[in-house]
């Protein structure tokens, strides 16, 4: 990761360079409570196919900004899960640099909502998604039955 906030805790940078997101090949670029951006290179793994850019990507780098950038703005107060995620595919990528940009469209007490765009190197839109996410406080009861 580079190029990144320097007030953005080593615990979330490690969470962030592992996982899934390390799985897509995500480099954030910036990292804020009101944005967040992220960069990375289209690999055959990550085509379906017929030569692609499999759509389940684009979802999980539509949430995986989201969600970041969720978790940044609520801070301390607790942690984000999404509860809903729809993203809209507008153009087939096959090979590149692809990059994605999360900004709020609302943020309350309980839920937000955040839209993703994710464009090509010519800023082409590729995809663009829009996340709902829960706020939560009592995190010990995230993922209890």
């Amino acid at each position: 990761m580079s190029d990144v906030s320097p007030s953005v805790s080593d615990e979330l940078r490690e969470q962030l360079d592992s996982g899934f997101g390390k799985v897509l090949g995500l480099q954030f670029r910036e990292l804020g409570p009101d944005r967040v951006t992220a960069e990375w290179t289209v690999r055959p793994e990550l085509l379906q196919p017929f030569g692609i850019v499999h759509g389940g990507v684009h979802c999980a780098v539509v949430e995986s900004l989201a969600s970041t950038a969720g978790a940044l703005w609520l801070g301390d107060r607790g942690h984000v899960v999404g509860v809903n995620n729809t993203t809209d595919f507008i153009r087939a990528a096959r090979e590149g640099v692809l990059a994605a940009e999360a900004l709020p469209v609302h943020r309350g007490r309980t839920q937000q909502i955040w839209t993703v765009t994710i464009t090509d190197a010519a800023n082409r839109l590729i995809a663009r998604g829009q996340v709902r996410l829960q706020n939560i406080e009592d995190t010990g009861r995230i993922g209890a039955s």
